[in-house]
């Protein structure tokens, strides 16, 4: 698998610094408390793995997790890709379209932008995501936005577990009076017995856990709507934001002209098929070369993607020389 291949080629254990930080502590404690949570309950006091369907379940609630893992890791581990330091355009010519970073001395691969947090210059670079305390970029938005994907689809079922444990456990407890409402937790609500009854400890961090599953749904499905929006459209975060401000100049200085985004190949369903077609490509490279990209020759790095024809260049036919591509390429 891709992340253990990455795992195990790193010359040092520098890399699994990125889990000291806030970003992978949270996101890997909610995953760590709603799985957990989600398990327990629907084994004690829920769905029993003794029936088919509480086996089902608990196979269900455990794929969840590793997929959600995986996806997380590798988006973490693997990287988005670097530009190699000093890397210069085969094609000389090509250098006048190209930016020049000052920092890593090398020219700015298209589609390419300089991250301060890495401190290098990253491939197709989308964002700086602190969850994952690294860059999304060519290598791993596939991994990054199957893992927005997949955290709200378990959540959901964890969510679920949740509150059907409170419901059965909680129904026949409840007794209303003119103004107030009791819980007796000491009463059974399923026979025979659980090993472990279902107390107000339980209650609280089952409650705590439904309201970590939720907040998640929430926001991690918002980022996964943005994400695929911008996929649709070929695009990534930082391009989109750089078209809308080349829209504003057009609007403002009122030019006669119209803007084309040049990586655009016309189909969503295309654009939609090359986050997958760079995944394929970046499995690939992970399993065949170490990932610290600037050990490796300049030209023969960024040869899988920064060659004509490819997604980082405009669509056949378009004039690299036109204004859209020149706001592609304004400094951020």
């Amino acid at each position: 698998m891709g992340t253990f291949c990455s795992v195990i080629k790193f010359e040092n254990l520098q890399e699994l610094k990125r889990l000291c930080h806030w970003g992978p502590i949270i996101a890997l404690g909610v995953i760590a408390i709603c799985s957990t949570m989600a398990m327990i309950d629907s084994v004690l006091w829920y769905w029993p793995l003794h029936t088919t369907g509480g086996s089902v379940n608990f196979i269900m609630l455990i794929n969840w997790t590793v997929m959600i893992l995986y996806n997380y890791f590798n988006a973490m581990f693997v990287g988005p890709g670097f530009v190699p330091l000093g890397w210069k355009p085969e094609n000389s010519q090509d250098s006048m379209y190209l930016q020049y970073c000052q920092v890593c001395q090398a020219y700015k691969a298209p589609r390419s932008h300089h991250c301060r947090k890495c401190n290098r210059c990253v491939l197709k670079m989308d964002h700086h995501c602190p969850w994952i305390n690294n860059c999304c970029g060519y290598q791993n938005h596939a991994s990054f936005t199957l893992f927005l994907l997949l955290a709200p689809l378990g959540c959901i079922h964890a969510a679920f577990i949740f509150v059907m444990t409170m419901y059965t456990q909680l129904y026949n407890r409840l007794s209303f009076g003119w103004n107030t409402v009791k819980i007796d937790m000491s009463a059974a609500r399923r026979d025979p017995l659980p090993i472990i009854p279902f107390g107000l400890a339980a209650f609280a961090a089952t409650l705590f856990a439904l309201g970590l599953a939720l907040g998640t749904t929430i926001a991690v499905g918002m980022l996964f709507f943005i994400q695929i929006k911008i996929i649709l459209r070929n695009q990534t975060s930082i391009e989109s934001w750089i078209e809308e401000k080349a829209k504003d100049r057009i609007q403002y200085y009122q030019l006669d002209e119209v803007f084309v985004f040049p990586y655009d190949t016309g189909s969503r369903w295309k654009n939609f098929k090359q986050i997958e077609q760079l995944k394929q490509k970046a499995d690939k490279r992970v399993r065949s070369e170490s990932r610290h990209s600037s050990r490796a020759p300049a030209r023969k790095s960024l040869g899988y993607g920064c060659r004509k024809g490819s997604s980082f260049w405009p669509r056949e036919g378009y004039d690299t020389g036109c204004m859209e591509t020149k706001f592609l390429m304004i400094p951020l």
